[in-house]
């Protein structure tokens, strides 16, 4: 598969918005527990939980920006490796009684992980994309 700067780019910034959409609830304790709640859970989220759901959620939204403002190649390569950390370890959750929702979340990493990583199995399009400047919007 052969991708354009242009459109590798697209790809990037578009898992991006995703990222942001999708992580923006997880970011502050206000937030988060509005989406426990939303998700029916069960219960209060301990202390814990809602630091480390934060924790993420911040460095998430930071790192989305940067992929929005400059969606550079190596950017849509480490986000691609990321993905297939998140679905490692949603695939565990699920094996160890996650809640189902959890499916369709790791269906997306997965879709977004191929996406970005495909074009960096092909030695020219890996070659050309190294060399890549951020597209401007």
């Amino acid at each position: 598969m052969l991708l354009s700067s242009s459109s590798y780019a697209r790809v990037v910034r578009a898992s991006a918005w995703y990222d942001l959409v999708v992580t923006a609830p997880f970011a502050t304790p206000w937030t988060y527990r509005l989406l426990h709640d939303a998700l029916a859970l069960g219960g209060p989220a301990d202390r814990m939980t809602v630091l480390y759901a934060n924790l993420m959620g911040s460095v998430v939204l930071v790192w989305s920006l940067l992929r929005v403002l400059r969606p550079l190649p190596l950017y849509g390569l480490l986000d691609g490796v990321a993905r297939v950390l998140f679905t490692s370890w949603q695939a565990y959750a699920l094996a160890h009684g996650a809640a189902p929702v959890v499916w369709l979340f790791l269906g997306v990493e997965v879709a977004w992980g191929v996406a970005q990583l495909a074009p960096w199995s092909r030695r020219n399009t890996r070659e050309n994309l190294l060399h890549l400047r951020p597209q401007t919007p």
